[in-house]
Formats: structure tokens, sequence, C-alpha cells
């Protein structure tokens, strides 16, 4: 009887959209979420900030898996350099949506890879997008649809908000939640 190796790949995150960009590639992987606090500290850039989080998800889990490669993500969106992470309730996510409503503004993806018996790697990837006007109509009727909650900058590119797109200039897959050119990279790398 033949037995099949597990993935050498662990998933520090419970984000069915990084899962489906990792089965996109074809990539192998278990899903062990991390649990930390995800606070900003005073004077932290926003790329310092998710390289940071990205690592503390990544060397929260690779205790339990210490023959595993191990890979945390964190996302944010930045616009005139306030950090827009996950809405806090239905006016937050709102509240966001209209800042972000005509403008461009950057989103960041920063990943860690734990490589077993080395220190982790960690990189990002920033992309600027550019949403097109979006009635007050239009933002309500998102928000009530739940999809927000959950997102940073309270929208998915992938989902309800792609009609709101006018343009990117950089990685799509950044946008969603896994930058899959700057993941592939580190694993080759890493062998």
């Amino acid at each position: 009887m033949f037995q099949f190796a597990k993935p050498r790949l662990v998933l520090a995150s419970a984000s069915p959209r990084r899962q489906e960009l990792l089965r996109e590639a074809g990539i192998a992987f278990d899903v062990w979420p991390a649990h930390i606090a995800e606070q900003r500290r005073p004077g932290e850039a926003p790329v310092q900030y998710a390289c940071r989080l990205a690592r503390e998800k990544a060397s929260a889990v690779a205790p339990r898996f210490p023959d595993r490669y191990v890979l945390g993500a964190d996302t944010i969106v930045v616009v005139d350099n306030h950090v827009l992470e996950k809405p806090l309730d239905f006016d937050d996510a709102v509240r966001m949506l209209q800042l972000l409503s005509g403008r461009g503004h950057q989103v960041t993806t920063a990943v860690s890879l734990v490589v077993p018996g080395h220190q982790s790697q960690t990189s990002s990837s920033t992309t600027q997008v550019y949403f097109r006007e979006i009635t007050d109509e239009e933002i309500l009727s998102y928000v009530r649809s739940g999809e927000p909650m959950d997102k940073a900058g309270a929208y998915a590119i992938q989902g309800g908000a792609a009609p709101w797109v006018e343009r990117i200039h950089g990685e799509y897959s950044t946008v969603v939640g896994l930058p899959l050119s700057v993941v592939q990279e580190m694993l080759s790398a890493s062998g």
C-alpha cells in the first residue's frame, strides 16, 4: 500500500482566500491558524507592521511542526499613511469604504516562511489599487452583505468590490491576501 507524504508546508492562517491561492498555485499545504494579537505599535511603519505580524504568525505555529515549512501572512490597506485593518463594526466598514472611494490606496501583504533549522525569512509585496467613486447606496448594500467584515480595508477585490476597481499596479494576488510570486520565490530558495 502506498503512503503519501504529508505536505511540507503549513499555512498559519485560516483565510479561505490564502488557501485558495495556494491550491491554485499547486502548493500542497495543511492549515493551522495562528492566534496572535494584531495591534500596531506606536511609530511602527505600515510595512514593518505587516512584516512583524506575518513573522509572529509563522513563529507561533512553527514549534508545533518542527520538521515542516510554516508560512505566515498579513495583509493591510494603507491610505494617506493610515492603516485600515479589518473593520470593527458596520459603521467602521462604511467609513473605510467612503475613505477609499474615488482614490488610490496601497495593499501590502507580508509573508514569513519558517524553514526547519533556519531563521525565518520575511518579505512583502505592495500593490496600488484605484477605486472609482462609490455611491453611498453601493457601500451600504455591500456592508450589509457581510463580506467586508473580515477583510483588511473592508473589501474583497475578488468579491463584491471588484466592480469598483478601475486599475491596479502590482500583483493581484497581493490584494487577495498572498503574493504568489513572493511565496514561490521563498519556497524555491529554501529547497
